[in-house]
């Protein structure tokens, strides 16, 4: 009969044993949650980057070997005026896009904030547009747009005789875009205001009320730093969504008429798929990808200076 003793230790080795097979068995259950997600990250997004970063420096067709090319790629994306004019054109659309979605975006949050009747219907037919195929919503204003389509009859009615040619004008073909972009995207964005909105106690009215604060100096000053969280994740996403914008340009317009609405997703696609030189085409990928991360850079630097987390 061993001594107590040992008893004890035999115990204590058997106890951590079994700590250290449950501690295993969480652990192999936590990677097999998350490791599908690490092999498809690695296979369709880390992979083709790093491959995308060797080609920008290379010169290749696809079909040929790769040759080095070293930074011939980025010099003559830059001699090229279609390509320094959609850099133009993708901060316009961007710039817009961001600034009018977040207004729409809040104004129409704090109306169906309200207790008004029917406001869940109309939440659900706002929200509808995000969800709906780009295909679609291409198609449809395509139509509405034509020269003859119902908007221009609209213009027309009201006394305008030379309504704008939309997506047949070089002058008006991006505003046509920003207002689709803003019109299919905005009902997301009410619905992240809408549950920040919900967030602020009553109580914070209630008590500015009482102070004689009215409607506009409560939305000022209660409502909109209360808010800032949530518009720093609203600009953030809008940013990065509106720099990268494809396919609605691509079915809307294909980039023209002429050059007019190719922006920088696009001259990568064509110089790509089309120029079948995907060596300039990563190297624009690549000046696209700097610019979005120098953005989304400096929006983190600036985040303390005006978001207030309370």
């Amino acid at each position: 009969m061993p001594p107590p003793a040992f008893g004890g230790e035999f115990m204590v080795s058997v106890e951590k044993k079994r700590r250290v097979t449950l501690t295993t068995r969480n652990t192999l259950v936590g990677l097999s949650f998350i490791l599908p997600n690490f092999i498809g990250f690695f296979i369709f997004v880390l992979v083709p980057v790093l491959f995308s970063l060797i080609l920008s420096f290379a010169e290749w067709d696809g079909f040929n070997p790769i040759k080095f090319a070293g930074l011939d790629n980025f010099i003559s994306i830059f001699d090229d005026r279609v390509f320094r004019g959609s850099i133009w054109k993708t901060f316009y659309f961007s710039i817009f896009t961001v600034l009018f979605s977040m207004c729409a975006s809040l104004g129409l949050a704090v109306l169906l904030n309200q207790k008004l009747k029917g406001r869940g219907i109309f939440r659900c037919a706002i929200f509808f547009p995000y969800v709906a195929s780009t295909v679609a919503v291409a198609t449809v204003w395509n139509f509405l747009f034509r020269d003859i389509g119902p908007i221009n009859q609209f213009l027309t009615a009201i006394g305008i005789s030379d309504p704008p040619g939309w997506t047949a004008s070089s002058d008006w073909v991006i505003p046509a875009l920003i207002i689709v972009n803003i019109w299919k995207n905005m009902g997301y964005f009410m619905i992240v205001y809408l549950a920040a909105l919900q967030d602020i106690p009553e109580s914070l009215y209630e008590a500015a009320m009482i102070d004689g604060a009215g409607s506009v100096q409560r939305f000022l000053r209660i409502t909109l730093p209360m808010l800032t969280p949530s518009t720093f994740f609203v600009v953030m996403m809008l940013t990065i969504n509106s720099f990268k914008v494809f396919d609605l340009v691509y079915l809307m317009t294909e980039g023209g008429p002429g050059n007019a609405s190719t922006m920088m997703s696009q001259y990568i696609y064509n110089r790509a798929f089309i120029a079948w030189n995907y060596g300039e085409s990563s190297a624009a990928a690549m000046i696209l990808f700097l610019i979005i991360a120098l953005l989304t850079v400096l929006q983190f630097r600036m985040e303390k200076k005006w978001v207030s987390y309370m």
